[in-house]
Protein backbone atom coordinates (compact mmCIF):
# COMPACT_ATOMS: atom_id res chain seq x y z
CA UNK A 1 0.00 0.00 0.00
CA UNK A 2 1.57 2.81 -1.02
CA UNK A 3 0.92 6.41 -0.23
CA UNK A 4 1.74 10.05 -0.53
CA UNK A 5 -0.66 11.97 1.49
CA UNK A 6 -2.08 9.73 4.06
CA UNK A 7 -5.66 9.50 3.08
CA UNK A 8 -9.20 8.45 5.01
CA UNK A 9 -13.04 8.25 4.26
CA UNK A 10 -16.45 7.83 6.31
CA UNK A 11 -18.27 4.75 4.61
CA UNK A 12 -21.88 4.96 4.36
CA UNK A 13 -24.89 5.49 2.67
CA UNK A 14 -26.07 8.15 2.20
CA UNK A 15 -23.16 10.08 3.62
CA UNK A 16 -23.84 13.89 2.42
CA UNK A 17 -24.26 14.84 6.00
CA UNK A 18 -21.86 13.43 7.55
CA UNK A 19 -19.79 15.61 9.98
CA UNK A 20 -16.76 13.48 10.42
CA UNK A 21 -14.76 15.57 7.34
CA UNK A 22 -16.11 18.30 9.62
CA UNK A 23 -13.79 16.35 12.64
CA UNK A 24 -11.24 15.48 11.72
CA UNK A 25 -10.18 18.21 8.78
CA UNK A 26 -10.38 20.62 11.71
CA UNK A 27 -7.85 18.48 13.62
CA UNK A 28 -5.67 18.26 10.21
CA UNK A 29 -5.40 21.69 10.38
CA UNK A 30 -5.22 22.11 13.80
CA UNK A 31 -2.22 19.87 13.84
CA UNK A 32 -0.52 21.08 11.00
CA UNK A 33 -0.92 17.70 9.22
CA UNK A 34 -1.04 16.72 5.29
CA UNK A 35 -3.56 14.19 4.93
CA UNK A 36 -7.40 14.44 3.13
CA UNK A 37 -10.43 12.92 4.75
CA UNK A 38 -13.28 11.98 2.48
CA UNK A 39 -16.82 10.86 2.08
CA UNK A 40 -17.21 7.83 0.16
CA UNK A 41 -20.89 6.83 -0.25
CA UNK A 42 -20.84 3.45 -0.78
CA UNK A 43 -24.67 1.25 -1.34
CA UNK A 44 -24.66 -1.67 0.73
CA UNK A 45 -24.36 -3.91 -2.37
CA UNK A 46 -20.96 -2.52 -3.37
CA UNK A 47 -19.50 -2.16 0.43
CA UNK A 48 -17.74 -5.15 0.72
CA UNK A 49 -15.86 -5.06 -2.10
CA UNK A 50 -15.24 -1.30 -1.29
CA UNK A 51 -13.33 -1.98 2.08
CA UNK A 52 -12.02 -4.83 1.43
CA UNK A 53 -10.26 -2.88 -1.13
CA UNK A 54 -9.62 0.27 1.15
CA UNK A 55 -6.23 -0.18 0.98
CA UNK A 56 -5.58 -0.39 -3.14
CA UNK A 57 -7.70 2.54 -3.03
CA UNK A 58 -5.05 4.43 -0.91
CA UNK A 59 -6.99 4.64 2.21
CA UNK A 60 -5.19 4.24 5.63
CA UNK A 61 -8.52 3.29 7.01
CA UNK A 62 -11.95 5.07 7.99
CA UNK A 63 -14.93 5.58 9.73
CA UNK A 64 -18.29 2.99 8.96
CA UNK A 65 -21.43 4.26 9.58
CA UNK A 66 -24.86 3.60 8.40
CA UNK A 67 -26.22 0.87 7.24
CA UNK A 68 -22.66 -0.94 6.95
CA UNK A 69 -21.20 -1.08 10.73
CA UNK A 70 -23.04 -4.84 11.28
CA UNK A 71 -21.49 -5.27 7.73
CA UNK A 72 -17.60 -4.36 8.29
CA UNK A 73 -17.98 -6.43 11.34
CA UNK A 74 -18.24 -9.54 9.25
CA UNK A 75 -15.56 -8.41 6.51
CA UNK A 76 -12.33 -7.15 8.64
CA UNK A 77 -9.83 -9.58 9.24
CA UNK A 78 -9.89 -8.91 13.13
CA UNK A 79 -11.48 -6.95 15.62
CA UNK A 80 -10.35 -4.77 18.84
CA UNK A 81 -12.10 -5.82 22.03
CA UNK A 82 -14.60 -3.16 21.88
CA UNK A 83 -16.25 -3.90 18.60
CA UNK A 84 -16.48 -7.80 19.46
CA UNK A 85 -17.97 -7.15 22.69
CA UNK A 86 -20.44 -4.84 20.62
CA UNK A 87 -21.20 -6.71 17.76
CA UNK A 88 -20.45 -4.25 15.30
CA UNK A 89 -17.55 -1.59 13.37
CA UNK A 90 -17.38 2.34 13.24
CA UNK A 91 -13.72 2.61 12.26
CA UNK A 92 -10.82 0.31 10.57
CA UNK A 93 -7.26 0.51 9.78
CA UNK A 94 -4.55 -1.48 8.54
CA UNK A 95 -1.77 -3.97 10.39
CA UNK A 96 0.26 -4.80 7.66
CA UNK A 97 -1.96 -6.37 5.59
CA UNK A 98 -5.01 -7.44 7.89
CA UNK A 99 -7.79 -4.73 7.79
CA UNK A 100 -8.75 -4.45 11.86
CA UNK A 101 -12.07 -2.77 13.04
CA UNK A 102 -12.73 -1.48 15.91
CA UNK A 103 -15.55 0.48 17.58
CA UNK A 104 -14.57 3.24 19.41
CA UNK A 105 -18.59 4.37 20.53
CA UNK A 106 -18.00 3.03 23.69
CA UNK A 107 -14.70 4.96 24.27
CA UNK A 108 -16.72 8.60 22.87
CA UNK A 109 -19.30 8.16 25.63
CA UNK A 110 -16.91 7.36 28.70
CA UNK A 111 -14.95 9.90 27.58
CA UNK A 112 -17.34 12.78 27.54
CA UNK A 113 -18.54 11.64 30.64
CA UNK A 114 -15.15 11.76 32.04
CA UNK A 115 -14.64 15.36 30.20
CA UNK A 116 -17.98 16.63 31.36
CA UNK A 117 -18.59 14.78 35.27
CA UNK A 118 -15.24 14.38 36.58
CA UNK A 119 -15.15 11.59 39.19
CA UNK A 120 -18.12 9.86 37.94
CA UNK A 121 -17.44 6.19 38.25
CA UNK A 122 -16.88 7.31 41.92
CA UNK A 123 -20.71 8.34 42.30
CA UNK A 124 -22.17 6.11 39.67
CA UNK A 125 -23.35 2.75 40.88
CA UNK A 126 -26.30 1.86 39.01
CA UNK A 127 -27.23 3.51 35.17
CA UNK A 128 -30.54 2.90 33.39
CA UNK A 129 -29.83 2.01 30.02
CA UNK A 130 -33.17 3.12 27.50
CA UNK A 131 -32.71 1.13 24.06
CA UNK A 132 -31.75 -2.11 22.69
CA UNK A 133 -29.87 -1.00 19.32
CA UNK A 134 -25.95 -0.44 18.44
CA UNK A 135 -25.92 2.79 20.50
CA UNK A 136 -27.38 1.13 23.56
CA UNK A 137 -24.70 -1.65 23.27
CA UNK A 138 -21.60 0.69 23.00
CA UNK A 139 -23.36 2.67 26.44
CA UNK A 140 -23.96 -0.90 27.91
CA UNK A 141 -20.28 -2.31 27.71
CA UNK A 142 -18.14 1.30 28.66
CA UNK A 143 -20.52 0.90 31.64
CA UNK A 144 -19.72 -2.78 32.46
CA UNK A 145 -16.09 -1.65 31.82
CA UNK A 146 -16.07 0.75 34.69
CA UNK A 147 -18.02 -1.48 36.85
CA UNK A 148 -20.92 -0.05 36.59
CA UNK A 149 -24.27 -2.37 37.45
CA UNK A 150 -26.89 -1.71 34.31
CA UNK A 151 -30.07 -1.98 33.72
CA UNK A 152 -31.16 -2.39 30.12
CA UNK A 153 -34.56 -1.10 29.47
CA UNK A 154 -36.40 -1.44 25.98
CA UNK A 155 -40.00 -1.91 25.32
CA UNK A 156 -39.34 -5.14 23.71
CA UNK A 157 -38.38 -7.15 26.65
CA UNK A 158 -37.86 -9.68 24.49
CA UNK A 159 -34.76 -7.39 22.92
CA UNK A 160 -33.40 -6.20 25.94
CA UNK A 161 -33.00 -9.77 26.94
CA UNK A 162 -31.21 -10.35 23.33
CA UNK A 163 -28.84 -7.75 24.14
CA UNK A 164 -28.09 -8.38 27.22
CA UNK A 165 -27.19 -12.20 26.70
CA UNK A 166 -24.43 -10.42 24.38
CA UNK A 167 -22.63 -9.57 27.07
CA UNK A 168 -20.70 -11.89 29.70
CA UNK A 169 -21.04 -9.63 32.05
CA UNK A 170 -24.77 -9.36 31.47
CA UNK A 171 -26.79 -6.12 31.95
CA UNK A 172 -30.27 -7.00 33.71
CA UNK A 173 -33.01 -6.13 31.07
CA UNK A 174 -36.30 -4.94 31.67
CA UNK A 175 -40.04 -3.53 30.45
CA UNK A 176 -40.31 -0.43 30.37
CA UNK A 177 -43.55 -0.75 32.55
CA UNK A 178 -40.27 -1.34 35.20
CA UNK A 179 -38.67 1.95 34.36
CA UNK A 180 -40.19 3.95 37.58
CA UNK A 181 -38.80 2.08 40.66
CA UNK A 182 -35.34 1.36 38.14
CA UNK A 183 -35.11 5.37 37.86
CA UNK A 184 -35.58 5.48 41.69
CA UNK A 185 -32.34 3.71 42.48
CA UNK A 186 -30.36 4.78 39.66
CA UNK A 187 -26.71 7.61 39.50
CA UNK A 188 -27.31 7.63 35.93
CA UNK A 189 -30.15 7.39 32.88
CA UNK A 190 -28.82 7.22 29.20
CA UNK A 191 -31.09 7.78 26.44
CA UNK A 192 -29.58 5.50 24.10
CA UNK A 193 -32.74 5.60 21.97
CA UNK A 194 -32.68 8.04 18.60
CA UNK A 195 -36.40 9.35 20.32
CA UNK A 196 -35.88 12.76 20.27
CA UNK A 197 -34.09 13.40 17.78
CA UNK A 198 -34.86 16.19 14.84
CA UNK A 199 -37.62 14.42 12.91
CA UNK A 200 -38.10 11.76 15.81
CA UNK A 201 -41.15 11.45 18.06
CA UNK A 202 -40.02 12.53 21.98
CA UNK A 203 -39.13 10.19 24.62
CA UNK A 204 -42.57 10.24 26.31
CA UNK A 205 -40.55 10.10 30.02
CA UNK A 206 -41.09 11.75 33.24
CA UNK A 207 -38.27 12.16 35.40
CA UNK A 208 -40.44 12.67 39.04
CA UNK A 209 -39.03 8.88 40.28
CA UNK A 210 -35.65 9.83 39.32
CA UNK A 211 -33.20 9.88 41.98
CA UNK A 212 -31.79 13.08 43.05
CA UNK A 213 -28.65 13.83 41.62
CA UNK A 214 -28.62 11.39 38.85
CA UNK A 215 -26.64 12.54 35.65
CA UNK A 216 -29.03 12.48 32.52
CA UNK A 217 -27.21 12.03 29.19
CA UNK A 218 -28.95 12.23 26.07
CA UNK A 219 -26.79 10.65 23.22
CA UNK A 220 -29.16 12.70 20.95
CA UNK A 221 -27.45 15.81 19.65
CA UNK A 222 -29.64 17.00 16.95
CA UNK A 223 -31.20 19.13 18.78
CA UNK A 224 -28.42 19.93 21.14
CA UNK A 225 -30.99 20.78 23.89
CA UNK A 226 -33.81 17.13 23.86
CA UNK A 227 -36.88 17.65 25.64
CA UNK A 228 -35.46 15.17 27.94
CA UNK A 229 -32.47 17.40 28.95
CA UNK A 230 -34.36 20.30 29.26
CA UNK A 231 -36.75 18.54 31.62
CA UNK A 232 -33.15 17.11 33.50
CA UNK A 233 -31.93 20.98 33.61
CA UNK A 234 -35.33 21.48 35.40
CA UNK A 235 -34.82 19.74 37.80
CA UNK A 236 -31.74 20.74 38.42
CA UNK A 237 -30.22 17.10 37.39
CA UNK A 238 -26.83 17.31 35.04
CA UNK A 239 -27.76 17.12 31.48
CA UNK A 240 -25.11 16.05 28.94
CA UNK A 241 -25.89 16.09 25.19
CA UNK A 242 -24.91 13.31 22.78
CA UNK A 243 -22.36 16.03 21.12
CA UNK A 244 -19.13 15.21 22.95
CA UNK A 245 -19.59 11.59 22.05
CA UNK A 246 -19.50 11.98 18.50
CA UNK A 247 -16.16 14.33 19.23
CA UNK A 248 -14.38 12.14 21.42
CA UNK A 249 -15.14 8.75 19.07
CA UNK A 250 -13.38 10.34 16.49
CA UNK A 251 -10.07 10.36 18.25
CA UNK A 252 -8.46 6.98 18.23
CA UNK A 253 -9.55 6.93 14.78
CA UNK A 254 -7.27 10.13 13.70
CA UNK A 255 -4.56 8.69 16.26
CA UNK A 256 -4.04 5.22 14.20
CA UNK A 257 -4.40 6.90 10.46
CA UNK A 258 -2.52 10.53 10.79
CA UNK A 259 -0.19 9.68 13.86
CA UNK A 260 -1.36 12.45 15.94
CA UNK A 261 -3.67 12.00 19.07
CA UNK A 262 -5.84 15.01 18.59
CA UNK A 263 -7.77 17.46 21.22
CA UNK A 264 -11.45 17.86 21.70
CA UNK A 265 -11.70 21.64 22.33
CA UNK A 266 -14.25 24.32 22.53
CA UNK A 267 -13.28 25.56 19.42
CA UNK A 268 -14.09 22.24 17.84
CA UNK A 269 -17.04 21.84 19.32
CA UNK A 270 -18.56 25.32 18.38
CA UNK A 271 -17.63 24.61 14.99
CA UNK A 272 -19.64 21.10 14.91
CA UNK A 273 -22.34 23.18 17.08
CA UNK A 274 -22.72 25.82 14.15
CA UNK A 275 -23.04 23.20 11.59
CA UNK A 276 -26.17 21.68 13.73
CA UNK A 277 -27.84 24.79 13.63
CA UNK A 278 -27.47 25.93 10.15
CA UNK A 279 -27.91 22.45 8.36
CA UNK A 280 -31.04 19.53 9.44
CA UNK A 281 -28.90 16.89 8.02
CA UNK A 282 -28.12 13.40 10.44
CA UNK A 283 -23.92 13.23 11.36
Amino acid sequence: MSETVPRACVMGYPVAHSRSPLLHRYWLKANGLAGTYEKAEVTAEDFPAFLQTLGARGYRGGNVTVPHKEAAFRIVGRHDAAAAAIGAVNTVWHEGDRLVGGNTDAYGFAAHLDASAPGWVERVRRAVVLGAGGAARAVVHALLERGVDVALVNRSPARAHEVAAHFSDRPRAHARGELAPLMAGADLLVNATSLGMAGRPALDLDLERLKAGAVVYDLVYVPLETALLRSARQRGHQAIDGLGMLLHQAVPGFARWFGVTPTVTSELRALVESDIRTTAGAA
